[in-house]
């Protein structure tokens, strides 16, 4: 008791830390915090040791205090605090010189202590990958750099700048929470699955974000192929137990429809022998063909690599709900189909994580829909500049070019006819896309000379398979009367930008506004993928090794001229399509198909990761299971 007594004083005793001013620039928008003058005061971290069981649920944990001494920001090193450990954060961290602990107090928190490289996920999930070979541990890249606490980041205080972290419930033991202050925080904490709200996928589905969901799936796996070589088992029973469903037709499900198809043709088959005729996989996609990001010839050629390899495409398609071995599917005339299945991989969607919308819900100015807003500098809006986020968990706030309309017009109307040519509308899009950068797709098309474009180009790249006209980024390229053009546009309003490219075509200020407004309808952040989180992770290490970034607006005003704006430079994508064969959509290049391209993505691969040990494992890996064959034990 008096030992309980002597932590409550000592907890009074800590002082509370203030917020400071908001600043200019790129942090204009961070406002809504308490204000006040940042001086010497007292950081704290507190701890909270769970007793195990026998507690009511009224109860609360016992926190004890270990106060630190007093700093005062202006001379002391700024606490750097990093939360999460995917491609965002260990891209920042591996970024940050081993320099950087002598201007900040570094330290990183996250429920795993691994990095996880997701592009192989799928290869693990069949054995052609061991997962030791894809995970890093995060101690590797902070020693010397900072320290590491192995928590879940439960609540976050923008005002008192004070983090709740808990020791993962998941890991068998009793549970540790504990009290953090902060001077900066820096949130990558990704995303989570999105179920749409659709019954049973939760109870029924495998995910696919984790090393967890990989093992679970490898898992599953043997023990359908095990089941249904039993004598005992029917016929229905065996087709059921072999189909193997995938929802999802982008990057993710397409190659773990591929690795489980290169798992059965070339291990299951020698040693399931009677079993692989009644194997089926198929893969449920809501648009009308698979990999819809990417060049539509790439599509096309992965379409036709599937049908080879007896994958079953399912387009135009959506899952209505999932029951205990069942998934009931509507395609766009409202039909519905049952498809029995052994295993269903969850592989569409992400949400957003519990823990950025409770801080959304803490700062002023937060709309979206799956992540904080941030400014282009990576700040969150409304934080005052404390806290920045990168990642599946941030989204930058881009601007309206709707509501510059009139100004743009009026630059671009250069003989004041009141109309604009397709000479001026090139050479506006070319301009304003420098600051709408969603204008920029638009702007590359008509750069290309709009209908003026090779045949064969036209046909792998731009023409819409069912109306025949020429697309891209939503933009429409036909000889039409503008009657006809004006209908075209109203009967495809999935087409935010729809504009007559002919020789002579004109279009009217009020015609050019509503051109804008739907281009600003389908505004997209920037995709979530690990090319983005990696890209702005080395920004943001960057930003913060070439500065001193104290989170107090007054001390940091003199930062918002230094730091240039995030761009993202798009590299281009790629897909394992199965039997040794990739598909790369490259920027200028265009497609690259077929068994080249696949040793190409093997190789780049394996030379991304992080470490040269594991570039090693990698490669092994790939060896292994050409020589060798895939461990199919469910161990």
């Amino acid at each position: 008791m008096n030992m309980l007594l002597q932590q409550q004083k000592l907890a009074a005793g800590c002082k509370q830390r203030s917020v400071a001013q908001p600043s200019r620039g790129c942090v204009a928008a961070h406002t809504g915090l308490r204000s006040g003058r940042v001086a010497s005061r007292q950081r704290s971290v507190t701890t909270a040791v769970m007793t195990p069981p026998a507690k009511s649920e009224s109860s609360s944990p016992v926190y004890t205090t270990m106060s630190l001494d007093g700093q005062n920001l202006k001379t002391a090193k700024p606490r750097l605090v990093v939360l999460g450990s995917g491609w965002g954060a260990m891209s920042f961290l591996k970024a940050l010189p081993t320099s950087i602990s002598s201007t900040y107090e570094l330290i990183v928190v996250s429920p795993r202590n691994y990095f996880l490289y997701t592009p192989l996920l799928p290869a693990v999930a069949t054995g052609t990958m061991e997962e030791r070979s894809i995970v890093e541990p995060v101690r590797n890249f902070i020693v010397g750099k900072g320290e590491f606490y192995e928590a879940l980041c439960k609540d976050i205080d923008p005002v008192a700048k004070e983090l709740v972290c808990c020791f993962p419930e998941d890991a068998g033991l009793d549970s540790a929470c504990f009290k953090m202050s902060y001077d900066v925080l820096v949130m990558a904490v990704g995303s989570v699955n999105n179920t749409f709200g659709i019954k049973g996928v939760d109870q029924y589905c495998f995910y696919f974000k984790s090393i967890e969901d990989a093992n679970r799936l490898r898992s599953r796996v043997s023990e359908c192929f095990e089941r249904a070589a039993l004598p005992a088992t029917p016929e229905e029973e065996r087709k059921k137990l072999l189909t193997f469903v995938v929802v999802g037709g982008g990057p993710t499900g397409v190659e773990v429809a591929a690795e489980l198809y290169d798992m059965i043709e070339e291990d299951l088959s020698k040693l399931y022998p009677n079993l692989v005729k009644d194997v089926s996989i198929q893969v449920v996609e809501l648009m009308d063909h698979v990999l819809s990001t990417y060049d539509r010839a790439i599509s096309l050629y992965t379409a036709e690599q599937f049908k080879r390899a007896g994958i079953k495409l399912v387009l135009n398609s959506r899952v209505a709900s999932v029951e205990d071995g069942v998934v009931r599917v509507v395609n766009k005339a409202n039909e519905s189909v049952d498809i029995k299945f052994g295993a269903c991989v969850w592989a569409t969607g992400i949400a957003m994580n519990p823990l950025v919308r409770q801080l959304q819900e803490k700062l002023p100015g937060q709309s979206h829909f799956r992540s904080v807003l941030t400014d282009d500098c990576m700040r969150v809006k409304g934080s005052d500049g404390s806290i920045w986020a990168l990642g599946d968990a941030a989204t930058i706030d881009q601007p309206k070019a709707l509501d510059y309309a009139e100004q743009l017009f009026e630059q671009a109307d250069t003989n004041r006819d009141g109309r604009l040519s397709l000479e001026e509308l090139r050479v506006l899009l070319n301009t304003a896309s420098k600051e709408f950068s969603h204008l920029e797709e638009h702007a590359r098309f008509l750069d290309r000379g709009g209908a003026r474009i090779s045949h064969r180009e036209e046909h792998a790249r731009f023409l819409d398979s069912q109306t025949g006209v020429k697309r891209f980024g939503g933009l429409v390229a036909k000889s039409l009367s503008p009657a006809d053009a004006a209908a075209a546009a109203a009967s495809n309003s999935s087409q935010p930008f729809a504009v007559l490219l002919d020789g002579n075509t004109e279009i009217s200020k009020e015609q050019f506004k509503d051109i804008l407004g739907k281009v600003d309808k389908g505004l997209r952040a920037l995709p979530a993928t690990a090319q983005v989180a990696n890209q702005q992770g080395k920004y943001l290490a960057a930003v913060f090794a070439g500065n001193r970034v104290t989170g107090a607006p007054e001390l940091d005003a003199a930062l918002a001229d230094k730091i240039k704006p995030f761009r993202y430079f798009h590299k281009g994508s790629a897909a394992y399509v199965g039997s040794d064969k990739a598909v790369f959509d490259l920027p200028k290049f265009g497609p690259l198909t077929g068994t080249g391209a696949g040793f190409v993505w093997k190789s780049y691969e394996t030379m991304s990761q992080f470490s040269f040990r594991n570039q090693c494992l990698v490669a092994a890996d790939w060896l292994r299971t050409k020589i060798f064959g895939r461990d199919i034990s469910r161990v």
